[in-house]
């Protein structure tokens, strides 16, 4: 398992599933491993952002599934998304 301090500088590039591997492992090394304050601080601040990184791939991954529709045909396509306050 990598130190907190050599993870990647830039989360975003991951994948979900990856992100949310990562932050089950350092939940994990948290809770069984007796460690520095300055250690569980780090891995803290890399959960925090691993976890906005998870809410924000699950939320585009419910944007395109609202954006789905099916046609006539019962086949599958995107239709526009309208946001609330937003003019058409």
């Amino acid at each position: 398992m990598k130190n907190a301090e050599s993870a990647p500088a830039d989360l975003s590039g991951l994948s979900f599933e990856e992100a949310l591997k990562r932050l089950e492992s350092i939940v994990e090394s948290m809770e069984s491993q007796d460690l520095a304050l300055e250690t569980l601080l780090a891995r803290y601040e890399e959960g925090s952002k691993l976890s906005q990184v998870c809410q924000v791939k699950l939320a585009e991954a419910e944007v395109k599934i609202q954006q789905l529709d099916k046609n006539a045909k019962g086949e599958l396509s995107l239709k526009p998304v309208s946001f609330p306050g937003q003019s058409a």
